[in-house]
């Protein structure tokens, strides 16, 4: 039986827990595109992932007699795949979503401010716990959360929102203005 600390083991662990942490990624991100309804994207995934998971699995068939070792990597790998599927997936904010707010006050302000921007807002009139309350009803990208949550919450902290997944909609109305972030904001500055 060969030690945990040789080289072969060790490299053969560490390529086994990557290849685990990538198709683990691209299963979790593969599994939310399809309940998205993009099958061209989950196919392509899916080819992917199994051509990794069938490339580690049977290099952990060939050799877990010599190391059991390789099946901590293997368990490893599939744990921090999940995480950084997750993280990715977040990331890259697939899908379309219905934003709706709930306003006591400054409802008609807050609205006029994210038209301003370009995106679409619909205002319902409702009855809160506290009294009257105006509802904006806005579909947007899920990418654009990372700029309108911020603009509406500026107005009170404590605002009541929900978000729901759209899966389908007849169009969607794109804003003209989006804050620019990740790399295009830092290209900018340059």
């Amino acid at each position: 039986m060969l030690s945990f600390f040789d080289s072969q083991i060790l490299l053969t662990g560490l390529f086994i827990f990557s290849a685990r942490v990538v198709d683990v990624s691209l299963g979790t991100v593969r599994t939310i595109v399809t309940v998205q309804g993009r099958a061209g994207v989950a196919f392509l995934l899916a080819v992917i992932e199994v051509t990794i998971w069938i490339t580690a699995i049977s290099t952990i068939i060939k050799q877990i007699d010599q190391s059991p070792i390789l099946v901590m990597f293997y368990s490893l790998g599939y744990a921090c795949g999940n995480v950084t599927g997750i993280l990715v997936e977040n990331k890259l904010a697939f899908g379309k979503i219905i934003l709706k707010v709930f306003v006591a006050n400054n409802g008609q302000v807050i609205a006029d401010k994210i038209r301003k921007m370009g995106q679409p807002v619909t205002i319902f009139q409702g009855e809160g716990m506290n009294g009257p309350v105006l509802e904006l009803y806005i579909a947007c990208g899920r990418r654009h959360l990372k700029w309108l949550l911020p603009m509406i919450t500026e107005f009170d902290e404590k605002i009541f929102y929900v978000i729901e997944p759209a899966r389908d909609m007849s169009r969607i109305l794109r804003p003209t203005f989006s804050p620019r972030g990740g790399w295009r904001s830092r290209q900018k500055n340059k």
